[in-house]
């Protein structure tokens, strides 16, 4: 499974996600678990915002070497999963290409309808989703310009929708994780 997360700026948010995904999937042995981002407005080829960067890796995740990306079709093709951080990306990514709709959803909106429905695969999260086409959840604010304590608690707030959404889709995966984050869940002095 290839998993696009996206935000606006790619600095922030969505490589937040992205980082903590793959220090998931290598903590997991789930070889088959990928992840990139990208930005609807990136700031292309900036690296990693430093209090993002810092937050990355009290949770576990790597944040060398990033260099922010701007979203094109191409990548949403590509991915087997879109999860974006407001309902503005959501709509925008699944424009990019046809049949994205299906397969792209807020992070909050995922992991909502997982928890709620048990869904474990992408085609069940869409059967379960809000025929309205809203999220049903708050998305995720940007923390840009704001305090060091607003880059931790959007870190903590991706966490938390993210592993236990990772956990509830890796048996398809061929791994059994348990829903914690990378290091054992516990952010790193």
């Amino acid at each position: 499974m290839h998993i696009l997360f996206v935000c606006s700026g790619n600095v922030c948010r969505s490589v937040i996600a992205e980082r903590l995904t793959r220090a998931y999937a290598t903590e997991h042995g789930l070889s088959e678990l990928t992840a990139e981002s990208a930005g609807t407005r990136a700031l292309v080829g900036y690296p990693v915002e430093p209090r993002a960067a810092a937050v990355i890796s009290g949770l576990g995740g790597d944040p060398a070497g990033f260099r922010a990306r701007r979203l094109c079709e191409r990548m949403v093709v590509a991915a087997d999963l879109i999860l974006t951080m407001t309902e503005e990306q959501r709509d925008r990514a699944s424009a990019l290409a046809a049949g994205a709709a299906p397969k792209t959803f807020t992070l909050p909106e995922a992991h909502r309808i997982a928890t709620l429905t048990g869904a474990d695969t992408v085609a069940r999260l869409d059967v379960f989703r809000d025929p309205s086409g809203t999220a049903g959840t708050p998305g995720i604010a940007d923390p840009v310009g704001l305090s060091d304590r607003a880059f931790v608690e959007v870190g903590d707030r991706i966490a938390e929708a993210l592993f236990p959404l990772l956990a509830r889709l890796a048996p398809r995966l061929g791994g059994h994780p348990r829903p914690a984050a990378p290091g054992g869940g516990q952010r790193k002095a």
